[in-house]
């Protein structure tokens, strides 16, 4: 994608943006319906079901892995090379072949940015449960309602609103204004003060989430050969679960000496720093990778 208005290249990034960003609608789906269920049982006190559910569910999960999971994803190829019989073979979890992604011309700017901006919405989405309860006043059942909400307009935005705006905008704009998004959410999140306060800054928060990952994981995939996409998509998909380890300790500190306002004042200084990188020293435009 070169550019907003005639990029050359558009036909294959849209389509790529598009899919990454419907690839975690499924994901959204299992969430949204699990957490529906789950409202309903602590509704009617019902607190043994949501456990005997997850663990059929699991049970289920499992038994699809193993019968209807193909050993190989790939077809046979002529031209693919075997290894070599005293060569060494690859691993699941290569720490050098990591951090020879990241060594990559581009790659650990883009991925800054990437943790970078996700790090406040992060903080604040662990600790909502408690936000949700102390903040808000709401009740366990009325909390997974806001959620559900919340998982709604992520699979809409997702599946969607992006592959829509990546066929009329590059992956520069798109980035700008998630984070640009993100700095006016942060503005109204000092001064949230009620849940219908919160429900009105969803679309803003969800929008800017989406797309700041979408992009930022597009970006890195085509940074990188087609051989190390899988490599880069992992490292992509880890950075939720490092903000979910770290996000309780250092939310619980934020959220006990300041309360709710510092997140929104985090967010703006975070984003506003983001902003201005992106703006003296723009992202590189490259084209989707020839197979």
């Amino acid at each position: 994608m070169q550019g907003a208005r005639a990029p050359r290249d558009q036909g294959r990034s849209p389509g790529r943006m598009s899919a990454l960003g419907r690839s975690s609608v499924i994901l959204l789906t299992y969430v949204l319906a699990a957490t529906e269920l789950t409202c309903l049982f602590m509704q009617f006190s019902i607190v043994p079901c949501p456990a005997i559910l997850a663990a059929l569910a699991t049970l289920l999960g499992a038994v699809l892995s193993f019968t209807c999971i193909p050993a190989s994803t790939k077809g046979a190829k002529t031209d693919a090379q075997a290894p070599l019989p005293g060569g060494p073979r690859a691993s699941v979890f290569d720490l050098k072949a990591i951090a020879s992604l990241l060594r990559l011309p581009d790659v650990p700017r883009i991925f800054l940015v990437k943790v970078a901006s996700n790090c406040p919405t992060g903080l604040f989405m662990v600790m909502f449960s408690i936000i949700s309860m102390d903040f808000f006043q709401l009740e366990a059942a009325q909390a997974g309602y806001l959620m559900s909400f919340f998982g709604l307009l992520q699979m809409v935005t997702q599946g969607l609103v992006i592959g829509q705006l990546s066929s009329h905008f590059s992956e520069e704009v798109l980035l700008r204004a998630s984070v640009l998004v993100f700095i006016v959410v942060g503005l109204a999140m000092a001064w949230m003060s009620s849940v219908f306060h919160f429900c009105l800054l969803v679309p803003g928060l969800v929008f800017s989430l989406c797309t700041l990952n979408v992009v930022t994981d597009s970006m890195l995939i085509k940074a990188v050969s087609t051989s190390d996409t899988g490599t880069m998509l992992g490292l992509c998909a880890s950075v939720q679960p490092l903000l979910r380890t770290l996000g309780p300790t250092v939310g619980g500190l934020l959220y006990r000496s300041f309360g709710v306002p510092v997140f929104g004042h985090v967010q703006v200084a975070i984003n506003t720093l983001v902003l201005l990188v992106l703006w003296r020293k723009p992202m590189p435009q490259r084209k989707d990778k020839v197979r």
